[in-house]
């Protein structure tokens, strides 16, 4: 007998008040069910580059495959964690007084956790999903060294102005390779990168992308600073996501609060890398924020309390609380926030 298909809302009915843990069983027996031949190199004339030059990485090298940032383990980063933390890079000064930024990412595919007795079968960057976040300052030279450790192609894409050869559509890069991407960091703002190799729905969806920040030469003010990446989780690979999150735990932060503290200054970078649903939003409770679209630009473009992205758009919120209590975060699309995209400032 053919087993009846569980649609995401049916969870909503299961979830009740009990938390998203108990709507876990369903697809346990399903993640495992891959899809093959997810590569589609041919079109738009995309060949693969074959072993460029190592750039001291050997994909082959054990180290190779869990070499990650420090404070990272492979398969697992805590939301909380993530919420915080930036990689600068290795900084290297020129003899001229530029500075240059070096990088590296590693494609691994990993187990990741979902929630209770529920992991995903993802394909990352270094080990976690969202990939780590990425910072340097308008005008310095970034280095990038890709090395891919997974047995499909993939490739590394940057939002933002760079040559046409360092753009990761073309540079296809097979299984055991690898490439440096260069550029100069500019404009400042915000920007995400992803895998960009066809289908692009499943290299996005399975978890190969993260955020690069470009800060302007002047720093912005002293604020708190928090990274947020939208996103989903499709776990019987239908095309539709059965659960919703920030920063890759669907209710991770309506369990485990945000400590924030009376009027202090919040500033979140905020990006959509959902797949499967043409929109994404943000709702702040009880207060109003200003809005930076792409963080390039210093003065804000509205004064709200709930914006919308669709995929890959993505801004700067900031904000203070003068009042001290528990608030809520979420998606202000309500089946999202049901599914997991939803979360508790607590001020103090």
């Amino acid at each position: 007998m053919k087993s009846k298909k569980i649609h995401r809302r049916d969870i909503i009915k299961i979830l009740g008040t009990a938390g998203i843990a108990l709507a876990s069983a369903p697809f346990i027996n399903k993640v495992n069910s891959i899809p093959e031949n997810l590569d589609s190199m041919t079109s738009l004339g995309m060949k693969p580059i074959g072993t460029p030059p190592m750039h001291g990485i050997d994909p082959n090298d054990v180290s190779f495959k869990n070499s990650v940032p420090p404070r990272q383990n492979p398969g697992f980063m805590s939301p909380m964690e993530f919420l915080t933390h930036f990689d600068y890079g290795k900084i290297i000064t020129d003899s001229d007084g530029e500075i240059k930024r070096e990088f590296n990412l590693n494609v691994i595919p990993q187990e990741i956790n979902i929630a209770h007795n529920l992991s995903y079968p993802a394909w990352t960057f270094n080990g976690i999903v969202p990939g780590p976040t990425l910072r340097a300052t308008a005008g310095d030279k970034i280095k990038i060294n890709l090395g891919n450790g997974d047995s499909h192609s993939h490739t590394l894409h940057f939002h933002g102005v760079h040559p046409a050869d360092m753009d990761g559509v073309f540079e296809i890069i097979p299984p055991g390779g690898n490439f440096t991407y260069e550029f100069i960091a500019e404009p400042f703002g915000l920007f995400p990168y992803h895998c960009h190799v066809l289908p692009l729905s499943k290299h996005i969806s399975k978890g190969l992308y993260g955020t690069l920040i470009i800060d302007p030469k002047k720093p912005r003010s002293k604020a708190k600073e928090l990274v947020m990446i939208m996103n989903g989780f499709d776990m019987d690979f239908d095309g539709e996501n059965e659960f919703y999150t920030v920063n890759g735990i669907p209710n991770y932060y309506a369990e485990n609060p945000i400590n924030l503290k009376l009027n202090e200054q919040i500033r979140i970078y905020l990006v959509n890398m959902t797949e499967f649903d043409l929109i994404n939003s943000f709702h702040l409770h009880a207060n109003m924020f200003y809005y930076y679209p792409n963080g390039t630009m210093l003065s804000p473009s509205e004064f709200t309390d709930t914006i919308m992205q669709c995929q890959g758009m993505r801004g700067i919120i900031e904000f203070k609380y003068d009042k001290p209590g528990k608030f809520l975060f979420h998606a202000h699309q309500s089946e999202f926030a049901e599914l997991g995209w939803l979360g508790i400032f607590n001020v103090e």
